[in-house]
């Protein structure tokens, strides 16, 4: 029998004054939260401008049905 996955997307932005700035401990939260839901992390994408200024990151999650 096949592995059956659903998918979760997620998209943080930049905070504070300082321009691509991210607050770790809140992301960490975020992600330790979902972690206890048993959503794993499959990859973080970085689609920002040509400038290289974070200015958000799209993170994707899998967990098993």
């Amino acid at each position: 029998m096949m592995d059956c996955w659903e998918y979760r997307t997620l998209t943080i932005e930049s905070r504070g004054a300082a321009e691509g700035s991210f607050d770790v401990d809140w992301i960490d939260s975020v992600l330790n939260a979902l972690g206890r839901e048993g959503w794993e992390l499959v990859v973080a994408l970085d689609p920002n401008t040509p400038t290289h200024v974070a200015r958000e990151v799209v993170m994707v999650f899998k967990r098993k049905r």
